[in-house]
């Protein structure tokens, strides 16, 4: 159907010509096959969609109609009649095509409208058929209609009017349904809506010009320009963008950026009509010559130029052309941030809203992905690193009817990671710091309810007990006495042994009585000379002023390592240094027994709880295992808890 109503196009304008038919007359043709192509596109994609076939027919009717009228006026009398009625559903199908437009569904409420239009249309072709005298759809004159009745004449002339109003109406009524969709919520639906707001904003602009070559010519009182035919071309041209723009809007709009198109359009019209004005101005109110106006249109072209391209390059790419602006904003919202866990959510606005990217996200580095805007299927990756180290990726959507990003898109974006980098990297040292911050506050209440449970369940009873034996020893004869102040003798001796073993427990009491390097010898010095390795200890003869925390740690650690080469190793010797290099103090434990093949020694809760102990000063605990023997490296600094 679009190719007949192409063909049919093709031959009216071959009889037009032949027939002496002045082109002004035949402007809206191209419209016609506008409409066989697009119609014909969206009714075979879309073949539930009745915009399509709204176009299609409104294009064959058009095309038909003026076939038929050349042909008439080439001789075939007979075919003056098609003409007559045809353009009642030409015109209808226009009139209806904003009513489903984009997806086809009728709009809420316009049933009864739309079947009123249809019945007028109805009306209008029946009592069209049978008008006397010729049609003035066709020029030059066509003949008269040879089916014409009389008496049909006034109802004919009726009908006709009633269906031109009403069918402009439900047009004018569908188009601002869908400006307004222009500025709904619906992405979807309002760039499709732009699309055909577009294409009617450029016809408008045509007849805007048009208007005011008129009232600007030599016969004011018109309106209209004395040269017309131009006119009408340009009319004729622009209105076919309009089926183009509904085909586009329906088929393919998510290909195309309809806000690009739009700023770049309104630029050069802008532009244009600035140029235009102020010639005018020079050759009209100040009377100066063509020289001089084009001067002085070319002063005020150079001077909005470069500040009209900043503007649409704002508009278009964004501040791409203002790095600083960017990277100052991006400091401004980092800094106004108060939560760390909002940083990056802050970054991926800034980045996404300065370059009008359609999609950005920040991906850390065994973390979470931060993101806005639908992510494309192979999106370009920008690497984030901070002190050398990666922290992270810039995952980057290229603006809506972009395929790729450019050179300075991603300059500026490789000088934004750097930032952003710094960011995450900092975002990162925040949740650790959060972690460990709940590791210590778990630690301290665990060491708590266990100390509560050692005093409430150990301590306490036995002190009760002696308690209640003292009062009774006060009530019995000397023997009973004596038994039990013997009973109470031992129950505090155990008592004294619990509060021991809960002091050691907080801190060794070794180490305030002998030193660190002490109380390791002393727990040495308690060890079976018979049973198990041969322990050497390396230690300098006096250590600096080490921190409490430091020195518990070294301490646990060591005993800790000494234990596990003792009863896993089945090591002969073992040794243990002691050694302060570069406010560090180093805590190695080597022993010549059975290793792992695999270079390393996970270990279990002892080499844990090691690891832990090293990490929360700060610190770095390392195992090397192999065949030949497993080592145990401790670092930890000599400033913690200071």
């Amino acid at each position: 159907m679009g190719v007949a109503g192409l063909a049919l196009v093709v031959v009216a304008g071959a009889l037009a010509a032949r027939n002496g038919a002045p082109a002004a007359e035949l402007a809206y043709l191209p419209a016609v096959a506008a409409c066989a192509v697009a119609g014909g596109l969206v009714a075979q994609r879309r073949a539930r969609n009745p915009v399509g076939w709204l176009l299609l027919g409104s294009a064959l009717s058009f095309a038909v109609l003026e076939t038929c009228g050349q042909a008439a006026v080439a001789g075939v009398t007979a075919l003056a009649w098609p003409q007559t009625w045809l353009w009642v559903p030409a015109n209808l199908g226009l009139a209806l095509a904003p009513a489903y437009f984009p997806d086809g569904r009728l709009l809420r409420g316009w049933r009864w409208p739309v079947r009123a239009l249809c019945a007028l249309a109805v009306l209008a072709a029946v009592t069209g058929a049978v008008r006397p005298g010729p049609n003035d759809q066709v020029r030059p004159q066509a003949p008269a209609n040879p089916l014409g009745v009389e008496a049909m004449a006034g109802a004919a002339a009726l009908a006709e009017t009633a269906f031109t109003i009403a069918a402009g109406l439900v047009f004018v009524a569908g188009a601002a349904v869908v400006a307004r969709r222009a500025f709904g919520p619906d992405s979807v639906r309002r760039q499709q809506a732009r699309w055909l707001g577009y294409t009617c904003g450029i016809v408008a602009l045509v007849v805007l010009a048009r208007l005011a070559a008129g009232l600007l010519d030599a016969r004011p009182a018109n309106v209209w320009p004395s040269a017309d035919a131009p006119w009408d071309v340009a009319g004729g041209l622009s209105i076919a963008l309009i089926p183009a723009g509904i085909g586009v809007a329906v088929l393919r709009h998510r290909l195309f950026d309809i806000d690009l198109l739009i700023s770049r359009t309104a630029a050069f019209a802008t532009l244009t009509a600035l140029v235009t004005g102020a010639y005018l101005l020079a050759v009209g109110v100040l009377g100066a010559s063509s020289v001089l106006a084009a001067v002085a249109a070319a002063l005020v072209l150079g001077g909005l130029r470069q500040w009209l391209q900043r503007r649409v390059n704002l508009l278009v790419y964004g501040e791409r052309d203002d790095p600083y602006t960017v990277l100052a904003r991006l400091g401004e919202r980092l800094a106004a941030v108060p939560d760390p866990g909002a940083i990056l959510a802050a970054s991926t606005a800034t980045v996404r809203e300065a370059l009008r990217l359609s999609y950005v996200g920040i991906e850390v580095a065994a973390g979470p992905l931060y993101e806005l805007g639908t992510r494309p299927a192979d999106p370009v990756t920008v690497p984030l690193v901070a002190a050398g180290e990666p922290v992270g990726a810039l995952r980057l959507g290229p603006r809506p009817g972009e395929t790729a990003l450019g050179p300075r898109d991603l300059r500026l974006l490789t000088d934004l990671a750097g930032h952003i980098g710094v960011a995450v990297q900092a975002v990162r040292y925040s949740a650790a710091l959060q972690r460990s911050r709940e590791q210590l506050v778990m630690a301290r209440e665990e060491e708590r309810r266990r100390l509560r449970r050692d005093l409430h369940d150990g301590l306490g009873p036995t002190l009760a007990g002696l308690t209640m034996r003292a009062e009774a020893a006060q009530e019995v004869d000397p023997d009973d006495a004596r038994r039990l102040l013997e009973e109470i003798v031992a129950d505090a001796q155990t008592a004294v042994a619990d509060v021991r073993r809960l002091v050691e427990g907080l801190r060794p009491p070794a180490l305030d009585t002998l030193g660190l390097v002490g109380a390791l010898r002393a727990h040495l010095a308690g060890w079976p000379a018979a049973d198990g390795p041969r322990v050497s200890l390396d230690a300098p003869a006096a250590l600096p002023g080490l921190p409490a925390a430091t020195e518990v740690a070294a301490y646990r650690i060591a005993v800790e390592a000494l234990a596990n080469a003792r009863r896993h190793a089945g090591a002969t010797t073992v040794r243990l240094r002691l050694g302060v290099h570069d406010d560090w103090l180093r805590v190695s434990v080597t022993d010549d027994g059975r290793g792992t093949t695999t270079g390393r020694d996970e270990g279990g809760v002892g080499m844990h709880s090691m690891r832990e102990r090293a990490a929360e000063l700060g610190g770095e605990l390392t195992v090397g295992s192999s065949p030949g023997g497993t080592s145990v490296s401790a670092r930890l600094p000599l400033g913690a808890g200071r």
